[in-house]
């Protein structure tokens, strides 16, 4: 277990490592490693806010500090918006592995929950190094905007 990553190639490190556990090995420290997934995505949504020249809040929403973050890290970025269901999935598959007392559910939890951080980290990471990633997403202004030229669909496509 990593105490804090540095930077995004720590945490994506750390998740291919948990995600390279053998199932007895996930099974048997489920509960940690859900919690530890978790604090990865916490620690993503740090590293946003951080660059931002922002403070990540201490503040829990609906009692999960990465709802809290994401809600702070959204804030004046309105294409960072696209990854609220990511931070809430990952919040629900540890739900879900805290939960469950059948060790198949437990296991498609856990590799549910990296693959979402995983997500999560990757989008943030390229983020901050194009601005606009994220822009186009179906939760995003531009979209949603009336007056756009779109072009007229095709009979029959």
């Amino acid at each position: 277990m990593i105490s804090s990553p540095q930077n995004f190639d720590d945490l994506l490190a750390r998740l291919e490592e948990i995600e390279g556990f053998s199932d007895v090995d996930l099974l048997s420290q489920a509960k940690e490693l859900a919690q530890e997934i978790l604090g990865l995505g916490e620690a993503t949504l740090h590293f946003w806010i951080i660059a931002r020249d922002g403070t990540p809040t201490n503040a829990k929403k609906e009692g999960f500090s990465i709802l809290a973050l994401h809600r702070q890290g959204a804030k004046g970025e309105p294409s960072f918006n696209a990854c609220r269901e990511s931070c809430r999935e990952a919040v629900y598959q540890y739900n879900v592995i805290l939960q469950s007392g059948d060790d198949e559910q437990t296991l498609r939890a856990l590799k549910l929950q990296i693959m979402v951080v995983r997500h999560l980290a990757l989008f943030i990471s390229g983020k901050l190094e194009v601005a606009g990633l994220g822009d186009f997403c179906c939760a995003s202004k531009p979209i949603r905007q009336k007056d756009m030229n779109l072009p007229e669909m095709v009979q029959g496509t």
